[in-house]
Protein backbone atom coordinates (compact mmCIF):
# COMPACT_ATOMS: atom_id res chain seq x y z
CA UNK A 1 0.00 0.00 0.00
CA UNK A 2 1.39 3.31 -1.16
CA UNK A 3 0.09 6.46 1.00
CA UNK A 4 0.81 10.40 1.22
CA UNK A 5 -1.25 12.92 2.81
CA UNK A 6 -2.48 15.17 0.54
CA UNK A 7 -3.77 18.29 2.10
CA UNK A 8 -3.60 19.77 5.31
CA UNK A 9 -6.45 22.44 6.26
CA UNK A 10 -5.08 25.56 7.54
CA UNK A 11 -7.80 27.31 9.45
CA UNK A 12 -8.16 31.46 7.83
CA UNK A 13 -10.07 34.39 8.63
CA UNK A 14 -10.70 35.15 4.76
CA UNK A 15 -10.40 33.34 1.28
CA UNK A 16 -8.69 36.40 -0.57
CA UNK A 17 -6.86 37.74 2.15
CA UNK A 18 -5.09 34.41 2.56
CA UNK A 19 -4.77 33.76 -0.99
CA UNK A 20 -3.02 37.73 -1.48
CA UNK A 21 -0.12 36.10 1.27
CA UNK A 22 0.57 32.51 0.16
CA UNK A 23 0.00 33.12 -3.55
CA UNK A 24 1.34 36.39 -3.70
CA UNK A 25 3.48 37.04 -0.79
CA UNK A 26 4.85 33.19 -0.53
CA UNK A 27 4.82 32.58 -4.37
CA UNK A 28 2.84 29.21 -3.70
CA UNK A 29 0.69 28.59 -7.13
CA UNK A 30 -3.20 28.76 -6.56
CA UNK A 31 -4.46 24.77 -7.88
CA UNK A 32 -7.92 25.34 -7.35
CA UNK A 33 -10.85 28.35 -6.37
CA UNK A 34 -13.89 26.49 -6.66
CA UNK A 35 -17.04 28.26 -5.18
CA UNK A 36 -19.34 25.97 -3.63
CA UNK A 37 -22.41 28.52 -3.17
CA UNK A 38 -24.99 25.99 -0.88
CA UNK A 39 -21.93 26.30 1.90
CA UNK A 40 -21.00 29.72 1.27
CA UNK A 41 -17.80 28.70 0.84
CA UNK A 42 -14.81 28.25 -1.51
CA UNK A 43 -12.79 25.19 -1.93
CA UNK A 44 -9.13 26.96 -1.82
CA UNK A 45 -5.77 24.59 -2.43
CA UNK A 46 -2.69 26.03 -2.79
CA UNK A 47 0.81 24.66 -3.24
CA UNK A 48 4.36 25.97 -3.03
CA UNK A 49 5.99 26.36 -6.37
CA UNK A 50 7.39 22.85 -7.55
CA UNK A 51 4.99 21.45 -5.22
CA UNK A 52 1.73 20.73 -7.05
CA UNK A 53 1.66 16.93 -6.76
CA UNK A 54 3.04 17.00 -3.20
CA UNK A 55 1.35 18.05 -0.30
CA UNK A 56 -1.01 20.84 -0.49
CA UNK A 57 -2.86 23.85 2.09
CA UNK A 58 -6.63 24.12 1.95
CA UNK A 59 -7.21 27.51 2.85
CA UNK A 60 -10.76 26.88 5.48
CA UNK A 61 -12.35 30.13 6.06
CA UNK A 62 -13.03 29.63 10.08
CA UNK A 63 -16.75 29.78 10.50
CA UNK A 64 -17.89 30.92 13.70
CA UNK A 65 -16.40 31.46 17.37
CA UNK A 66 -14.56 28.04 17.95
CA UNK A 67 -12.75 28.04 14.22
CA UNK A 68 -12.38 31.57 14.58
CA UNK A 69 -10.30 31.15 17.62
CA UNK A 70 -7.92 29.00 16.61
CA UNK A 71 -6.84 31.17 13.73
CA UNK A 72 -3.29 32.34 13.71
CA UNK A 73 -2.61 29.06 16.75
CA UNK A 74 -3.28 26.31 15.34
CA UNK A 75 -0.50 23.99 16.96
CA UNK A 76 -0.54 26.21 20.59
CA UNK A 77 2.70 27.73 19.56
CA UNK A 78 4.44 25.06 17.98
CA UNK A 79 6.24 25.08 14.71
CA UNK A 80 3.12 24.30 12.06
CA UNK A 81 4.11 23.52 8.67
CA UNK A 82 7.58 23.00 7.03
CA UNK A 83 8.64 24.63 3.88
CA UNK A 84 11.56 22.92 2.38
CA UNK A 85 13.42 24.77 -0.12
CA UNK A 86 16.03 23.63 -2.00
CA UNK A 87 18.12 26.93 -2.30
CA UNK A 88 17.18 28.29 1.27
CA UNK A 89 19.52 31.30 1.26
CA UNK A 90 17.82 33.22 -1.74
CA UNK A 91 14.21 31.89 -0.56
CA UNK A 92 15.15 33.42 2.74
CA UNK A 93 16.41 36.65 1.53
CA UNK A 94 13.30 37.35 -0.99
CA UNK A 95 10.76 36.98 2.02
CA UNK A 96 12.93 39.11 3.79
CA UNK A 97 12.25 41.27 1.17
CA UNK A 98 8.85 40.98 0.83
CA UNK A 99 8.07 41.49 4.92
CA UNK A 100 8.00 38.40 6.09
CA UNK A 101 8.63 38.09 9.93
CA UNK A 102 10.97 35.75 10.92
CA UNK A 103 11.05 35.12 14.82
CA UNK A 104 14.20 32.73 14.36
CA UNK A 105 17.27 33.74 12.04
CA UNK A 106 18.73 31.42 9.84
CA UNK A 107 20.57 28.32 11.92
CA UNK A 108 23.07 25.68 10.10
CA UNK A 109 21.74 22.40 12.11
CA UNK A 110 23.14 18.66 11.53
CA UNK A 111 20.04 18.06 9.46
CA UNK A 112 20.42 21.49 7.19
CA UNK A 113 19.86 24.59 7.23
CA UNK A 114 16.51 26.04 9.21
CA UNK A 115 15.05 29.92 9.95
CA UNK A 116 11.24 29.83 11.43
CA UNK A 117 8.63 32.65 10.43
CA UNK A 118 5.32 34.07 11.07
CA UNK A 119 2.40 33.50 8.39
CA UNK A 120 -0.06 36.36 8.19
CA UNK A 121 -2.01 35.17 10.76
CA UNK A 122 0.76 33.72 13.39
CA UNK A 123 1.51 30.49 12.58
CA UNK A 124 5.14 29.73 12.45
CA UNK A 125 6.85 27.96 9.77
CA UNK A 126 10.09 26.28 9.25
CA UNK A 127 11.71 27.69 5.81
CA UNK A 128 14.06 24.45 5.81
CA UNK A 129 16.76 22.93 3.14
CA UNK A 130 17.84 19.99 4.36
CA UNK A 131 21.27 18.94 4.30
CA UNK A 132 22.39 15.17 1.95
CA UNK A 133 22.23 12.71 4.75
CA UNK A 134 26.17 11.66 5.82
CA UNK A 135 27.16 8.09 5.60
CA UNK A 136 30.05 6.80 7.02
CA UNK A 137 31.98 3.20 6.20
CA UNK A 138 32.15 1.18 8.75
Amino acid sequence: MRQSIGQVAIVVRDYDEALEFYVGVLGFNLIEDTPIPTQRKRWVVVAPPGGANSSRLLLARAVGNEQSSHIGNQTGGRVFLFLYSDDFWPDFQAYKSKGIVFVREPKEEEYGTVAVFKDLYGNLWDLLELRAPRFQAG
